[in-house]
């Protein structure tokens, strides 16, 4: 039998695109006051990798990833996705999003985005959410998975994200010290 424990907190982080810049930046702002304070942003790139989305917004869409100081619990992933997704609509006209908004959790094992729609991937969480796994953390780096969308496998993005991955493990072993002096330098994690 295992032992059911609560795991350790996660690393929120976000993808948002757009076809403006200044629209991308003011939702970062937002998420900011919602979230914490933004300690890795990658500078803005572009997002055409996929037609998927240019019904919607168009096309000439760029994008940024990035990702918060304060940690959150993996299981809040359902509710913080409800709120990106309030956030969307407060920016649509005529009923087209201007921003899309993905945010997800990064764990020294996974990185985790959440979506609403369902594949053979894809778990179910709960209020309509899956988790779709994007990276597994394997010798010494985040791989992509078969699934993985195309957008994210350059290297450009992977090393920003194993990047994010040094500091969530960096913040996770200051708690742990902080809470438990004697625990400094011991880690469960996989580094």
């Amino acid at each position: 039998m295992s032992i059911l424990q609560t795991p350790p907190p996660a690393k929120l982080v976000c993808s948002i695109f757009s076809q403006q810049e200044r629209l991308i930046s003011r939702v970062a702002d937002v998420l900011s006051s919602a979230y914490g304070t933004i300690d890795f942003e990658s500078p803005v790139m572009p997002f055409d990798q996929t037609s998927y989305y240019e019904p919607e917004f168009g096309d000439s869409l760029k994008r940024i990833f990035m990702s918060f100081t304060e940690m959150v619990f993996q299981d809040a992933l359902p509710e913080i996705k409800h709120a990106t997704n309030k956030l969307e609509q407060k920016f649509s006209k005529e009923g087209k999003r201007q921003v899309n908004i993905d945010p997800g959790i990064l764990t020294a094992e996974r990185l985790v985005l959440a979506t609403g729609k369902n594949y053979s991937h894809r778990i179910y969480l709960g209020r309509g959410v899956y988790a779709d796994l994007t990276f597994i953390y394997r010798k010494g780096s985040f791989r992509p998975l078969p699934w993985t969308y195309p957008d994210y496998v350059s290297r450009e993005v992977i090393e920003f994200w194993n990047n994010v991955r040094k500091s969530y493990l960096k913040g996770f072993r200051e708690a742990r010290a902080l809470h438990n002096p004697m625990a400094e330098g011991v880690s469960n994690n996989p580094t």
